[in-house]
């Protein structure tokens, strides 16, 4: 039964939550209880939980599904240029809550189902992650497909239906073990399937020459059959379209084996086609060259592709030529992933639709746009020859020629520069033949860019240095951004509700507007309030990990968080360290005055990467001797939490006091973390690297822990070379720490177990660790001393706060729209379902008869 609200529920009746009109609960009770008679089949005496979930899911959709439909219509009818963002990942998290949110339910919705006698937490609880991602690159394509439908912006997301997603993540024993994420089990309400729409994408085969060019031939067909889910805009009735691709087998599969009668095996067989979409690769900024890898990508572009130029030709304008196609389309391709879109478009133009190459060529290039998200080498696509010509004999010709046009170009500008040519090919032949994917997306592109300042420098001055000298022009900045509709009001509604109380809710759609609040940094009340809701955020975190962990947390001490993937360039490494000294310190001398913290370290490692998994095996281990040490009590306590993902992110950063973004200076592209702990009111400990470096200008250097090496030392110290041993030497707590770590005192049933993390600490750290050790512990010291000022603390926060406006996803996508995509947002609200429709055609174009599947 529901129970009476608490403060922070009775919070979250304020207006930008929605009105609750008496009409408005009794329609979404009604709907709630034909959707679990008719829909679900059952009465109150037998549903589940996970009933009424899918109840108020259905009930929430069929808000949505008027509005996608009129939104359709509207952009048939104005016919403007269309956005595909092109992403083999898209970590959407739950849905339910946000979509109350954006279509202003949300209040209506709590309302009901507290008369309803259910407590709508519970149900929430019940949704499962669609968890199609693996970090921030996922994270961000889902954070722009709200920004793009919040601006009006005639966007699509195309993507992969993985059956599997991320895995969930056990810790057994303190070890990472993985399982399936099996998140389709129970269905999924929000999406549509769409038969209609299947496309075939072929496979294998070979090219013949033939008078009409060449042609590829004897290819296997896997059939992409599209889902939709309904991405809907913040309170303006528009609802765009993600449409996510699953593999089916043809019905003529292999049925040839029917010659030899079995039937069984044929059907059987079925299911190599089928895997395309089977499973997410669970890499983040790791290239893994496997031909089911290569398949997933190629198999996403061929199917999308289609989808594109079928929409382009359907226009209400009725397309008689190509030429207009780069100032309808815009293609962004989300990192290399979808590189082959590339010489699928040129295959498409020069093939099937009989274009001059150069003429394809400049359409192509016009189209497409590319984002980098990484400068480490091993994240960088490149595949070998002898597999692509294997898979995609056609699309390696086309690829060949597009590299021999693009070396003619920079021969013709730099005569007998050989070094250069082989720098900049798009084929490497060193070693195993390979195609550089990254090289192929800058030829085929009319612009290029990082995702936060620093990070398009080094790609413009470093990695790829060549190509910005050619072509200056084409490399931009499009610093990350996060959409405040997720990271704000749904998972923060005390403090949202705060700034609403001082500033009006103008900031959801323009999240600029936060400048205001800085009125009243030294307003009294207000900091009392700003702390009084991040200690209720504190307190029900805590209660969490106490039901989950059974580990007895301190609600005031200090919520140090460190969640992302586990990467050794992330350095969790260096976090671990600082928890064995702050414990050595308690146990050198218990008496004396120590600020309680509660470290809480969370992330998923790759199941092939050694190091990562050895590192959250050190952590749990560090955390068994500490959080049992009774010297230490609950001063001090450190907790590894399990399966992190979007949900569990929504509850752990408004509770965070102190937000970890320690990567070397100049490995992390941007981030996007540190900007959801920025909004939600904790304070930064970072190196100047990715969007810290933005994240200090906007909020002053001053306001966040910056400590360590920027990128010239990082320079300066590889040139010198890096000795790990320097400073084990020069700096006693450091030296006690690897002595503990080495000697057992962590492991004590295994002296050894981690070898392979002091091995690598001391003989080749790529990511500089020691480095950074002293002045990561004086910066932690700071904090600790800040902290005990809670009134000074709280001040720094609301600067923070106030300074967090740029790092909106709906300022990142104005941008890609005005300087890359050549598209405008739009205010216009379209009318909602209940209203009568303003049709924009005239009477005679009503009249004619539409083609099929023009308004998908």
């Amino acid at each position: 039964m529901a129970t009476p609200m608490s403060d922070q529920e009775k919070r979250k009746q304020i207006s930008i939550r929605g009105i609750v009109g008496v009409e408005n609960v009794a329609e979404i009770k009604k709907g709630f209880n034909r959707h679990l008679h008719f829909t679900l089949a059952k009465d109150r005496n037998v549903s589940t939980q996970r009933d009424y979930f899918f109840a108020l899911a259905h009930t929430v959709r069929d808000h949505l599904v008027g509005r996608w439909l009129r939104t359709q219509q509207y952009y048939y009818e104005t016919d403007p240029k269309r956005v595909y963002y092109l992403s083999l990942e898209f970590y959407m998290g739950r849905t339910l809550e946000n979509t109350m949110i954006n279509l202003g339910l949300q209040n209506a919705c709590d309302e009901a189902i507290y008369q309803l006698g259910l407590d709508m937490e519970d149900l929430e609880e019940m949704e499962e992650d669609a968890g199609l991602g693996n970090g921030g690159l996922g994270r961000l394509a889902a954070c722009f497909l709200d920004s793009m439908a919040t601006l009006g912006l005639a966007a699509y997301g195309y993507g992969i239906r993985y059956e599997y997603g991320i895995f969930n993540q056990r810790i057994n024993d303190g070890w990472q073990v993985e399982e399936a994420d099996d998140w389709l089990r129970h269905g999924n309400p929000w999406e549509k399937a769409r038969p209609e729409f299947m496309l075939p994408v072929h496979f294998y085969g070979h090219v013949e020459q033939t008078r009409e060019g060449p042609k590829w031939v004897d290819t296997q067909v896997v059939l992409a059959m599209p889902y939709d889910t309904p991405i809907p805009g913040y309170m303006n009735n528009t609802v765009n379209t993600m449409r996510l691709w699953s593999a089916r087998a043809p019905n003529d599969f292999n049925l040839q084996d029917f010659n030899v009668g079995d039937y069984i095996q044929a059907v059987l067989d079925r299911s190599v086609a089928e895997n395309i979409s089977r499973v997410l690769y669970p890499n983040d900024n790791f290239f893994e060259g496997k031909e089911l890898r290569l398949k997933q990508e190629y198999f996403v572009v061929a199917a999308t592709l289609q989808d594109i130029i079928r929409r382009f030709k359907a226009s209400k304008k009725g397309r008689i030529t190509f030429e207009t196609f780069p100032d309808k389309v815009a293609i962004q391709l989300n990192d290399t992933h979808p590189a082959m879109a590339i010489p699928e478009l040129m295959r498409i133009l020069v093939d099937i639709e009989k274009l001059p190459y150069d003429k394809a060529w400049e359409i192509t290039q016009k189209t497409f746009a590319y984002t980098n998200h990484t400068v480490l080498p091993e994240a960088l696509e490149r595949w070998p020859v002898e597999l692509m010509e294997k898979l995609l004999p056609r699309h390696l010709h086309i690829i060949y020629e597009i590299n021999q046009k693009h070396l003619d170009k920079i021969s013709a500008l730099f005569p007998k520069d050989m070094d250069r040519l082989r720098r900049m090919s798009i084929i490497e032949e060193e070693g195993v033949k390979r195609i550089n994917m990254a090289h192929l997306c800058i030829v085929g592109s009319h612009a290029v860019n990082g995702v936060a300042q620093i990070h398009s420098q080094i790609v413009k001055d470093q990695v790829f240095r060549d190509f910005s000298e050619l072509e200056p022009e084409k490399f931009q900045n499009k610093t990350n951004g996060i959409t405040p509709r997720r990271w704000l009001l749904m998972c923060n509604a005390g403090l949202a509700e705060l700034i609403a109380e001082k500033i009006g809710d103008g900031y959801v759609k323009d999240l600029s507007q936060l400048r205001k609040i800085a009125a009243f940094v030294n307003d009294e009340s207000f900091i009392r309030d700003v702390s009084k809701v991040k200690q209720e955020n504190k307190m029900k975190f805590a209660q969490y990990l106490e039901k989950e962990y059974k580990v007895k947390i301190n609600p005031s001490s200090m919520f140090d968080v460190h969640v992302k993937r586990i990467h050794e360039y992330k350095r969790q490494l260096l976090n671990c360290l600082h928890i064995i000294t702050m414990y050595n310190r308690i146990k050198k001398d218990p008496a004396k005055h120590f600020v309680p913290r509660t470290v809480i370290i969370g992330g998923k490692a790759a199941p092939g990467y050694h190091m990562a998994k050895m590192i959250i095996k050190l952590i749990t281990s560090v955390g068994d001797v500490v959080n049992n040490d009774p010297v230490v009590g609950n001063r001090l306590k450190v907790i590894f939490l399990e399966n992190y993902r979007v949900s569990l992110a929504e509850k752990v950063i408004p509770a965070t006091d102190l937000s970890e973004q320690i990567s070397t200076a100049g490995t992390e592209a941007s981030g996007t973390g540190n900007m959801k702990f920025m909004l939600n009111g904790a304070l930064t400990i970072g190196t100047m690297d990715g969007a810290n470096v933005e994240m200090a200008e906007e909020a002053g250097e001053g306001n966040l822990f910056i400590f360590g090496m920027r990128v010239v030392d990082v320079e300066a110290l590889d040139k010198k070379g890096y000795n790990a041993m320097d400073y084990y030497d020069k700096l006693p707590e450091l030296k006690q720490v690897m002595d503990q770590i080495k000697s057992g005192y962590f492991s004590p049933k295994q002296p050894d177990l981690f070898k392979d993390i002091t091995d690598m600490l001391f003989k080749h750290d790529r990511f500089k660790v020691f480095a950074d050790f002293e002045d990561y512990v004086k910066s932690q010291e700071k904090a600790s001393n800040l902290y005990q000022d809670p009134k000074q603390w709280t001040k720094m926060v609301i600067i923070n706060i106030s300074a967090s406006g740029k790092f909106s996803s709906d300022r990142t996508i104005k941008e890609y729209a005005k300087d890359i995509w050549g598209v405008q947002p739009s205010d216009i609200k379209i009318k909602p379902p209940n209203e009568p429709r303003e049709p924009v055609q005239t009477r005679e174009a009503a009249m004619k008869p539409k083609s099929k599947g023009n308004l998908l």
